[in-house]
């Protein structure tokens, strides 16, 4: 009974495979012939096909991914200018501060990092006018001065986050309008349906997903990377802010002895 069984289910999915692989040949038969009855179709040149997906974004879609373009490439420049070394701890100031510090000219060691618009200049400037009242109370300026510089880089890299999500779901209404609009040109086909009118909703949904997917591919590249070096540029200037806070208070403990 058992062998009986395992022929019948294996006979069964021998006529399964044989049914759909009938079927498939039939469509693919259907498709052949339908394509050597129908003139063959041109190819549209580059500069063709370029402005005919500028056409299907539509005069909504189109303004409205061109200016998330234009938001994500401005906030991209804007991260690469702040968050480069040198605009995070210049070059040669760590000497000349350290240099400054072991002469005992901590006025001038002040000025210095008072008039150096970086993020160590910032830091030390906070935590320097706290350092009259003990080491830990100037850590705490500057660690918290540290985390309102870190608090603005991460919210103008969030809006690279928002343009990585606010893309596909531009791309997701484009479709969805698209083929509404394919739609309503087959409902109200009488006489045939226009091939023409049928393909603009069918492009205009097309198109709209492949630049709203272009535009958050970047985005997301973007905002990880920015992410990591928002982190790593806020440590190292996190460190040697302390150090050099350490440095100046011991440094000024041994005047006061």
């Amino acid at each position: 009974m058992l062998r009986s069984s395992t022929r019948y289910n294996a006979a069964g999915r021998f006529l399964c495979f044989a049914a759909l692989a009938v079927v498939a040949l039939m469509m693919f038969s259907n498709v052949a012939h339908a394509q050597e009855a129908a003139p063959p179709a041109e190819k549209l040149s580059g500069g063709e096909l370029i402005w005919f997906m500028i056409k299907s974004l539509g005069i909504v879609f189109g303004p409205l991914l061109l200016a998330i373009s234009v938001a994500m490439m401005a906030l991209v420049v804007l991260l690469f200018l702040d968050l480069r070394m040198s605009s995070a701890i210049p070059a040669g100031f760590v000497d000349e501060f350290t240099d400054t510090v072991n002469k005992r000219k901590f006025k001038e060691a002040f000025d210095m990092a008072r008039n150096d618009p970086s993020f160590l200049g910032q830091i030390l400037t906070a935590g320097m006018s706290r350092l009259q009242y003990g080491l830990e109370d100037a850590r705490e300026a500057a660690m918290n001065t540290l985390e309102s510089i870190k608090s603005d880089k991460e919210q103008k890299n969030n809006y690279n986050a928002v343009i990585a999500t606010v893309g596909p779901m531009l791309g997701l209404v484009g479709t969805v309008y698209g083929m509404i609009e394919s739609f309503s040109v087959l409902a109200k086909a009488k006489g045939g349906v226009n091939p023409s009118q049928l393909a603009d909703g069918i492009s205009h949904a097309l198109v709209v997903t492949l630049f709203g997917v272009a535009v958050s591919v970047p985005a997301i590249f973007f905002n990880a990377f920015y992410r990591n070096r928002i982190t790593r540029v806020t440590m190292d200037v996190g460190h040697i802010a302390d150090d050099l806070l350490t440095q100046m208070y011991h440094n000024s403990k041994k005047i006061g002895r």
